[in-house]
């Protein structure tokens, strides 16, 4: 048999990581984190990350820089930063995401570095 392991996490209670980001579910190679309500600001500065994020807007509006290349964020619009890649994020206006990332940002400290 397989592993049958469910997780429930309520994101009132989910810990936080040093950039803000609230950690829900995880698995052995995919997590989620939630991004509620950032801030309006300059870009946040480039990096680079060892696992691929896809990300889901809730609410508010943002500039995904990836590799010389900009996309806006809506709400309603997914995105992918494929392991590797050179990106920053813009905030424009209070924004709420979604974001699932695979091998899982929040082990080994890969959210952190």
């Amino acid at each position: 048999m397989g592993d049958t392991t469910i997780m429930k996490v309520s994101s009132g209670r989910s810990p936080r990581g040093q950039m803000g980001q609230k950690y829900l579910a995880s698995g052995i190679q995919v997590s989620m984190r939630l991004w509620e309500r950032e801030p309006p600001g300059d870009a946040k500065p480039a990096t680079v990350r060892d696992y691929e994020t896809v990300g889901f807007v809730i609410e508010g509006r943002a500039e995904l820089h990836l590799e010389g290349q900009m996309v806006r964020l809506e709400p309603g619009d997914s995105w992918t930063v494929p392991k590797g890649a050179s990106h920053s994020y813009k905030i424009i206006e209070p924004f709420t995401a979604v974001e699932a990332t695979s091998p899982p940002a929040s082990v080994h400290g890969r959210d952190e570095t």
